[in-house]
């Protein structure tokens, strides 16, 4: 496999996967704000400045009056605007065309449908009232094509080059919306008296990531900072948990690198030392320095991707 075709392949899972989540944020916090039990938290500015700050164009000036339609068509369909919806399907479709003699015709035909439904979805109706139907079209339609990549591709080296990029996507998206969800935790705090930890912005999180349903059932209780964080973090068991997308990492890199031993210079090595890292982390030390935590793991999962290229990927 050419080096080139090799790194098609890692960057058509990462923005598959970015642009799920990028979906499933936006209408889970606009939707949610609706049933939000204080002030802050329904404030549609608020709302607004939370999907600018997890996609990487928080507002500085938070006096200025956001405009909901501008903000809305900027994220989800603006061919300007690198990190929108529409853009992170186009790259996808793109990387698919280069590698397109290594993937099957029913996962390239699902790629060309997802591309052109997005391409063509009237942005009128989408900022107006198809926030919902355009986003659970995306979600839906990026699980199709993780099915397909699952179902219709040999599980060699192809399959575990798209699921690192997928993986590490994953992680990246995961904590950055938990690093959107913590600052806007806390602006809104708590209702009722409540304070930081009981936010409601912790269930907001979990509903986010596909897990609160999960989470409640593994801890048997409302979610609060601790319980949250530990689940989308440390939790090796949920499917979106940091812990678990470094473990699929592990996995994976080991196909292209089968070695009962590593040089302390390779990715497989790189990826070991993170993994060990956080698989014996406490979540009060998680909670004691959130921030610090986030910028450490954005860190690690970026030094991580670089060197697979570097390693795999350099042509």
């Amino acid at each position: 496999m050419l080096a080139r075709v090799a790194n098609n392949l890692f960057w058509m899972g990462r923005y598959i996967e970015r642009s799920e989540h990028i979906a499933r944020y936006l209408s889970v916090n606009y939707f949610s704000s609706l049933d939000a039990p204080n002030e802050i938290s329904q404030s549609r500015q608020f709302v607004l400045q939370s999907m600018l700050f997890m996609v990487g164009s928080p507002v500085d000036d938070k006096t200025h009056k956001l405009q909901e339609e501008t903000i809305l068509y900027k994220i989800g369909l603006d061919p300007a605007y690198d990190f929108s919806i529409i853009n992170n399907v186009k790259h996808a479709r793109e990387n698919a065309n280069s590698a397109r003699d290594l993937i099957s015709t029913e996962l390239y035909e699902a790629i060309n449908k997802f591309y052109h439904f997005t391409l063509n979805y009237p942005k009128e109706v989408f900022v107006k009232n198809g926030l919902y139907d355009f986003t659970t079209n995306v979600t839906e339609m990026t699980a199709v094509l993780r099915g397909k990549i699952r179902g219709t591709l040999l599980h060699d080296a192809v399959y575990a080059i798209i699921m690192l990029g997928m993986n590490i996507e994953r992680a990246t998206q995961i904590i950055r919306i938990i690093n959107a969800k913590y600052h806007d935790a806390l602006k809104a705090q708590g209702s009722y008296g409540d304070k930081f930890s009981k936010s409601f912005e912790w269930t907001t999180l979990l509903k986010c990531a596909e897990s609160y349903d999960m989470m409640r059932r593994l801890y048997k209780k409302t979610p609060t900072s601790i319980s949250t964080l530990e689940f989308l973090i440390l939790n090796p068991n949920c499917p979106r948990s940091i812990m678990n997308c470094l473990n699929q990492v592990y996995n994976h890199i080991k196909i292209l690198h089968p070695s009962n031993r590593y040089d302390n210079q390779s990715t497989a090595f790189l990826i070991g030392k993170v993994r060990a890292e956080y698989e014996y982390k406490l979540v009060e030390e998680i909670e004691g320095n959130i921030q610090i935590f986030i910028e450490d793991i954005l860190h690690n999962l970026t030094q991580i991707s670089l060197k697979i290229e570097k390693e795999f990927f350099s042509f």
